[in-house]
């Protein structure tokens, strides 16, 4: 048949001269096998294995060694054996583990990093969603989603918003405002100046507006200092009106110092002719510097027989003060609050000032306010003493201060009298707020009730967040500061205080002046702050943390209140004047404080003679006694001696004996003799000195200067 023919022609190598001729008549023999029916599989299977293993022809499953079968010794088989593997090679391991002998170093602590300070945008009245989207950061459409969930109605990103809807949406953004008051296109008119009188303590300030306005303020104040920010209009003899602030001059108060010349546009510095340029004066003179604000020097008491006004003029030259008598521009003006000399020329200068400032504010529109003081009444509730920059705030109107909200009930002067409206540099007292804010708040009118409360709870939980990463950083600060000088910490007590006070501002003022009194020793915690009377409430949170209460210018406890606090055994301290709080608190400080141990020397004697007391025992030493006479201070028996021979020291041990006239003593005074053995001690020489080292614990020291600073030193 014609198919065996062909295999037996691809089964003859002759017939084969290459290998394309090899594949081609396999190819063939492959595409007659399935016409072929009664082939033996056997012999079709054969032919095709030997053919493709005679010319390399590789199947899917064989070996690559059996394509090199060429060129390999007749006695080797392929696909019998299989290639040997290489040997694996361990790789050295990089981070080998530390040799036994070495020391181990603990990791030092890693800092975290500071948390980024947020940015601060300037927002404005009118701006719109545009502009505020570019000074964010943010898209235009996520700040129309904010105001969709504030339940602000969405308009185009070209409308203009109030300054408390960009703030709040500011909030949410994440980020900070810096509020800009514009009166552009606004109608202005002219405004009383507002003043504030600043200066050190003591030196006339308030008694020179009794002066001005014919009333006794200084009189109505504990300790004849004024412990209060006080605002008042006074009407001239010219008919002009002034608005003053009356800022405390004692140390503790320099917050408040500030905050009166943030809010003011002229400053009356007044320095006393007798006493001339103090601290508190070169402090009020800075304040005004930073705020920018120009100043006319009060010059008084020139009535006093030891005044020297020229010497004053040259102190505040000196102080970088350019006066007009010196070729500046600052008016100086002598005056005398006592006996109501030169307050019209002071009148004068300051109204001349104020000409030259064109001072002017608009009247319509929201008012622009700042929080000057801030007190609790029993039956009226929270009050706050502020001073209108700008517009007009009336009955009626929700407004938002710090991070408290309320609706005006009422507003009244400084005299007492109810208004319907407060107008610019107007002092009034606020009624209806819901809480207590902090003095130098700013005062935001907004729309409505939610909007008030919105904007309200937005600042309480940002300064709740800056307040806990603020005490997040402490801590991180101590304790990478603990490490290797943990050692040479002293031990530090911690002494817990509650203040109450009359006014906000006094009780920030009198807990910075308790924090003044920290020291290496004596850690003094505000562990709360509040105005009004002292309840029971306070006197649960002493007895919780261990605290006393200091009240200052409240009145004392009801009878329950004060059993309930002895029973506790909490020390309550209560006063009106405010160095006479520091120094009863100095001293209580003092007394909790554990104190340095020092050695101290407490007495020297001379070596007159020496006796030698043989033992009783026959191998025990001999016993010397220097016969010495006290030159000064006292020897005592449980004291360390320390022996001394040419001003170097010999030895120094306890003392065995102490004896005067045959008789054992405690201790011996100047001027007298007596026996002395140091314990171990056989070398003493006549002439030698011997000290009395005794170990004392040395207490700080309460230090209060002249202008009122006080200060604990170890």
């Amino acid at each position: 048949m014609a198919w065996r023919a062909l295999a037996k022609k691809a089964l003859s190598t002759s017939y084969l001269s290459n290998c394309g001729a090899a594949i081609t008549a396999s190819h063939s023999l492959h595409s007659t096998l399935p016409d072929v029916l009664l082939c033996s599989r056997v012999d079709l299977l054969t032919a095709s294995r030997n053919l493709r293993s005679c010319w390399g022809i590789r199947n899917y499953h064989a070996s690559v060694s059996l394509l090199s079968w060429r060129g390999r010794k007749a006695e080797e088989s392929p696909g019998l054996k299989t290639l040997g593997r290489e040997k694996r090679v361990k790789r050295e391991n990089k981070l080998q583990a530390p040799p036994v002998e070495a020391p181990y170093v603990p990791p030092k602590l890693k800092q975290r990093a500071k948390p980024t300070q947020e940015k601060t945008v300037e927002i404005f009245e009118g701006m719109t969603l545009v502009e505020l989207a570019k000074r964010t950061g943010s898209s235009v459409r996520v700040l129309q989603e904010i105001l969709t969930s504030v339940g602000e109605k969405v308009g185009s990103e070209f409308d203009p918003i109030t300054m408390d809807v960009a703030e709040l949406v500011s909030m949410e953004v994440g980020v900070n405002v810096k509020k800009l008051h514009s009166e552009e296109g606004a109608i202005l008119k002219p405004r009383p100046p507002v003043v504030t009188v600043m200066g050190h303590v003591d030196h006339g300030k308030t008694s020179l507006l009794d002066a001005l306005r014919k009333t006794s303020v200084a009189a109505k104040e504990a300790g004849g200092i004024t412990q209060h920010l006080g605002a008042f209009v006074v009407s001239m003899p010219s008919g002009a009106s002034i608005t003053f602030l009356d800022t405390p001059g004692h140390a503790a108060f320099t917050a408040m110092r500030a905050r009166g010349a943030a809010v003011t546009d002229i400053v009356t510095l007044v320095v006393a002719a007798d006493d001339g340029v103090m601290l508190q004066t070169l402090e009020a003179m800075s304040h005004a510097r930073e705020a920018n604000v120009p100043v006319v020097v009060a010059i008084n008491k020139c009535d006093k027989p030891g005044a020297d006004p020229e010497q004053v003029r040259i102190q505040l030259g000196s102080e970088g003060l350019s006066l007009e008598d010196l070729g500046g521009d600052v008016q100086v003006v002598e005056i005398s609050a006592l006996k109501g000399t030169g307050l019209d020329k002071l009148e004068e200068a300051l109204l001349l000032q104020a000409e030259l400032m064109d001072l002017k504010a608009r009247v319509d529109g929201p008012a622009q306010a700042y929080v000057v003081e801030a007190r609790v009444d029993r039956g009226r509730g929270p009050l706050v003493t502020a001073i209108v920059k700008s517009g007009t705030l009336n009955v009626g109107q929700y407004v938002v201060v710090g991070a408290e909200w309320g609706r005006i009930r009422a507003i009244r002067d400084m005299a007492g009298r109810a208004a319907e409206l407060a107008g610019p540099a107007m002092p009034v007292e606020i009624e209806g707020m819901r809480g207590l804010p902090m003095a130098g708040d700013d005062i935001t009118v907004v729309g409505s009730e939610e909007r008030a409360r919105m904007l309200s709870q937005g600042r309480r939980k940002k300064l709740e967040r800056e307040r806990l990463e603020r005490m997040n950083q402490e801590n991180v600060e101590a304790s990478a500061g603990e490490g290797d000088e943990a050692d040479e910490v002293p031990e530090r007590v911690e002494v817990a205080v509650i203040v109450k006070g009359d006014v906000q501002g006094t009780v920030q003022a009198v807990a910075d002046s308790l924090r003044s009194l920290n020291s290496p020793q004596v850690f003094v915690n505000i562990v709360h702050m509040g105005v009004g009377p002292i309840s029971q409430s306070d006197v649960d949170k002493a007895q919780a943390c261990n605290a006393c209460i200091v009240g200052f210018n409240i009145r004392s406890p009801p009878s329950p209140i004060s059993l309930s606090a002895k029973q506790a055994n909490i020390k309550i301290f209560l006063h009106r004047v405010i160095y006479h709080l520091l120094e009863e608190m100095g001293k209580l400080i003092v007394e909790k404080a554990p104190g340095t141990a020092e050695t101290q020397v407490t007495g020297e004697a001379e070596v007159l003679s020496i006796f030698e007391l043989k033992s009783r025992k026959s191998k025990g030493p001999d016993v010397k006694i220097a016969g010495c006479r006290i030159t000064d201070g006292r020897f005592i028996r449980t004291a360390t001696m320390r022996l001394l021979r040419s001003g170097e020291v010999v030895f120094e041990g306890s003392c065995a004996s102490l004896k005067r006239e045959k008789q054992d003593v405690e201790a011996v005074g100047k001027g007298n003799e007596c026996g002395l053995v140091i314990q171990d001690c056989q070398d003493f020489k006549v002439g030698d000195v011997i000290q009395c080292l005794e170990q004392v614990i040395r207490k700080p020291k309460f230090i209060s200067s002249e202008s009122g600073a006080v200060r604990i030193e170890c």
